[in-house]
């Protein structure tokens, strides 16, 4: 062998070991998986938006209540975990997910393949779909998304959400008009300041009924199909297999059954709001 060779190969051989001294000979585990500081913490940083009614919402009293406050606290009490709701507006949930303020994000967020390949996803807990909100006699004969587009209409929608998507592929000519929360998209409505709110169908449902003296009116079928999902860490799957699991558990036991039929099939806690 070339001195030379022999010389080179002796030295990639000493680095070698020095590396294997340094590291322990172990890979980098990289960061700590979400789900052990939760079990450590005992406690569960849920992002909502608090804006969301039935989903979620704020009664008088200043309490976020809905089926997804339900659902959750279901979830992390099965767990043997305490739920801290952390409310923020619907575009910034991500984001959070993502930087770690919170631990989960439940707030009626589609699953879509771009969210997916942000974050991992456990569920579908509903299914929802896109409806409008308008005062009786607005948009007369205008039940499709063709006939919806018109520039000489504008849309109200929730800020980062896919009712905003559904507008700017949908409606294109049409204006749109983005809210941080689902409150101020209805009073443009009730102020006459724009034609519609795009949103899913049981928000747009659930308005009718708590403004019954506002004439305002909804399309009883929805335009798309968009299942509802508890978005979680990328990268810890073993998080998303727990919740997954115990998501499943409330489903075949019918517990989530009778969060549904008590957010939307009894009206009683629609006296709880402001």
């Amino acid at each position: 062998m070339p001195r030379r060779l022999c010389t080179l190969l002796l030295a990639l051989l000493v680095g070698a070991l020095g590396a294997c001294q340094t590291t322990g000979g172990s890979a980098d585990p990289g960061p700590e998986p979400r789900l052990q500081k939760i079990l450590q913490n005992r406690v569960l940083r849920v992002g909502l938006s608090g804006s969301q009614p039935p989903l979620n919402m704020r009664n008088a009293a200043g309490e976020i209540i809905g089926l997804e406050v339900d659902l959750i606290d279901a979830l992390a009490s099965s767990m043997g975990l305490e739920t801290q709701l952390v409310t923020m507006p619907f575009a910034a949930l991500l984001p959070a997910l993502e930087s770690g303020t919170v631990d989960l994000v439940i707030s009626g967020m589609t699953i879509t393949p771009e969210r997916n390949a942000r974050v991992a996803f456990a569920g579908p807990y509903f299914i929802s779909g896109k409806s409008v909100l308008a005062k009786a006699g607005t948009l007369a004969g205008a039940e499709s998304p063709e006939v919806l587009d018109d520039a000489n209409r504008t849309y109200a929608t929730l800020a980062g959400s896919t009712s905003e998507r559904f507008v700017k592929n949908w409606l294109p000519r049409s204006g749109l008009v983005t809210t941080p929360d689902y409150d101020s998209a209805i009073e443009l409505v009730m102020q006459g300041k724009v034609d519609a709110m795009v949103a899913d169908y049981p928000i747009c449902a659930l308005t009718v009924l708590r403004y019954p003296e506002a004439g305002l009116t909804t399309f009883t079928t929805p335009f798309t199909v968009e299942p509802l999902g508890i978005a979680l860490p990328a990268g810890d799957p073993l998080f998303v297999n727990l919740v997954q699991n115990y998501l499943r558990t409330l489903e075949d036991t019918g517990v989530l059954t009778r969060f549904k039929a008590k957010w939307f099939s009894h009206g009683d806690w629609v006296n709880e709001l402001p």
